[in-house]
């Protein structure tokens, strides 16, 4: 990593955890802060290797690799704090209506998900590709790590912009999926989540998070289709390692075609993933100087959506 994109996205994450601490202290909420402490530790401890790594015996591979790690483990558990605190501020579900979007495209999910049903094999076949996510995006640190170390940064900052795209849009129109609106087949079927998990994000809309832990934090995220942002990120930021880029591609076009079944998306949050992606790409590339700006200004991007929700429903 460069050491302005570096201090890019450090300001980030300490911009992320002031927001969470700001919400959290007008908010009915509670952490649990010895998960959160484990998390910030193993983040404070792979970026002093990075530093190492950095500083005392360079090595770019080393060093990108453990940066990119770290904040990662740092990013994603504000994010999701984020999320979850912002529940009892957020707009109307919009769930019938982007079932009803998918309706006039010609998609029928309950319809859908009763084929699938009948190719269990092929379902399971959707359920390993669709929870492949987080792995691909802890491997394609890596790899980029040793093909191209500069590029970790901004594929760090992508992933991170995208995250906080999506919840700004999910805070003033919330939505889980089409698991949420319609029931299940009759069939058994083996899903990455189901009509469980989609009552459960339900009943926290209406009752609030209580107890926020990263350990048993859910994707509260309907639309747009974070996992399909991912798939985008992760195969556009193969697009130039030469051995992976086809099998990248390929596979991560699975991983959208699964997400409506194995995740419970409407259609339309996975078409989302497209402006989100090229925003967030768009964004990542900006001056590292004018970014770092922008992330420091204390009344833009998500402090301003806080603000302007804490203002409206506290």
């Amino acid at each position: 990593m460069t050491v302005t994109l570096q201090r890019t996205i450090l300001a980030l994450v300490a911009g992320l955890a002031m927001l969470d601490g700001v919400l959290l202290a007008v908010s009915h909420s509670r952490l649990d802060v010895p998960a959160c402490l484990e998390l910030g530790l193993l983040a404070a401890a792979l970026m002093t290797g990075a530093q190492f790594y950095q500083r005392v015996r360079p090595d770019p591979r080393l060093a990108a690799m453990l940066s990119g790690t770290a904040f990662l483990c740092a990013f994603s558990p504000l994010a999701s704090i984020l999320n979850y605190l912002l529940l009892p501020h957020t707009g109307l579900r919009i769930d019938s209506a982007l079932a009803a979007a998918d309706r006039a495209m010609g998609f029928d999910w309950p319809q859908a998900m009763r084929w699938m049903a009948r190719h269990p094999r092929l379902n399971i076949a959707a359920l390993w590709i669709y929870s492949s996510m987080l792995p691909q995006v802890a491997l394609l640190t890596v790899v980029l790590a040793s093909v191209a170390p500069e590029r970790v940064a901004r594929f760090c900052l992508a992933v991170a912009l995208s995250a906080l795209i999506c919840i700004a849009i999910w805070a003033f129109v919330p939505s889980f999926g089409a698991f949420s609106v319609y029931p299940l087949p009759d069939a058994p079927m083996t899903l990455a989540l189901d009509s469980t998990y989609a009552e459960d994000l339900v009943r926290l809309l209406r009752e609030g998070p209580g107890l926020i832990s990263p350990r048993d934090a859910k994707g509260l995220i309907g639309f747009p289709s974070y996992h399909a942002v991912l798939a985008l990120l992760v195969a556009w930021h193969l697009r130039d390692v030469r051995f992976l880029r086809g099998p990248a591609a390929i596979f991560n076009l699975a991983v959208i075609a699964a997400t409506p079944i194995q995740g419970g998306h409407h259609l339309v949050d996975v078409l989302a993933a497209l402006p989100v992606t090229v925003l967030a790409l768009f964004l990542a590339r900006m001056p590292a100087a004018k970014m770092t700006g922008m992330v420091n200004r204390p009344s833009t991007g998500a402090e301003t959506l806080a603000a302007a929700l804490v203002t409206r429903k506290v």
